[in-house]
């Protein structure tokens, strides 16, 4: 009896596994630390993460902070990235932007990713008419080149950070939408989803248990490099006039404003422009990274 109660306290103060240490030996990292490249990529994203998260405390001036006498100084120890025409300091302007880019990219994200799942897992499994019209919809959207319509719709919604987002979200769904119905025609037709039919699970339960996780590694893959191509539509659209207005630090406003001065001082262009660059080539290289190690058919030989 007391054997057995010495075993049930042991059992009971045994320690539990580390959560996080079981995180950190997930095949994901170890695979990802034999890509220098992708590694690189998610250095420079979660860099620009930190930097959005922080931009009160890594901003060295107020964004909006107007110095006239210090108008359109080149980088120096006081200005590292320079001034601006209104002599605010171009750094600090960066920074902040960081988060007007981050919040326009993880919100057309969030509104895109489920739309396109959606709609791809409709038409993949019930095929017919639903499939054709999903599809047809689909087709029509596509037909147009992507920020042509986003400017469409900005002009007609009226300019802001919030037309930006929704613009941007109209026109990035479809592309989603064609590879989650590529994938679901593929799972449905799998041996494990027709012995669930077989036993009985309805529509839904095959939808959502089934056919919907199977899809999501793809399409989380192609979100991640859709991300560079709205950080790009974004500052399209901030460069015309239509996202951010002033005196938002919103980067392609900053590249506008900037073009008047590019021959004599062109650090006012320059600096956002190779934020922009450095943003869109970080979520490039992290979507190619997620997809060479989340689907083995594109493993690098």
């Amino acid at each position: 009896m007391n054997n057995l109660s010495m075993s049930r306290q042991s059992t009971a103060r045994a320690p539990r596994p580390n959560i996080a240490l079981r995180a950190l030996r997930h095949p994901f990292w170890g695979n990802l630390s034999r890509e220098p490249l992708g590694l690189t990529g998610f250095i420079l994203l979660a860099f620009l993460v930190l930097v959005a998260l922080f931009a009160p405390l890594l901003a060295p001036y107020s964004p909006n902070r107007q110095v006239l006498t210090d108008a359109l100084m080149a980088p120096s120890g006081a200005h590292w990235a320079g001034t601006d025409e209104f002599g605010r300091d171009i750094l600090s302007r960066l920074i902040w932007g960081t988060r007007l880019t981050l919040r326009t990219v993880l919100s057309v994200s969030a509104i895109v990713g489920p739309i396109g799942l959606v709609i791809g897992v409709a038409a993949g499994y019930f095929g017919g008419w639903t499939d054709a019209i999903l599809m047809r919809i689909t087709d029509i959207v596509l037909s147009f080149p992507s920020l042509v319509l986003a400017l469409a719709f900005a002009a007609a919604i009226g300019p802001g950070l919030n037309t930006a987002i929704i613009a941007i979200s109209l026109t990035s769904w479809p592309p989603i939408a064609r590879l989650a119905r590529a994938e679901t025609l593929v799972i449905r037709n799998s041996d494990y989803v027709s012995a669930a039919r077989v036993y009985g699970a309805s529509h839904l339960r095959l939808i959502a248990l089934y056919v919907t996780p199977m899809c999501i590694p793809s399409v989380v893959v192609r979100l991640t490099l859709n991300m560079a191509v709205i950080t790009l539509t974004a500052a399209s659209l901030g460069f015309l006039g239509l996202g951010a207005q002033p005196p938002a630090p919103e980067w392609g406003a900053m590249i506008s404003a900037g073009r008047r001065y590019m021959i004599d001082y062109w650090w006012v262009a320059v600096m956002p422009g190779l934020a922009i660059l450095l943003t869109s080539l970080s979520f490039n290289i992290v979507g190619d990274t997620l997809r060479d190690i989340l689907d083995p058919r594109h493993e690098r030989s």
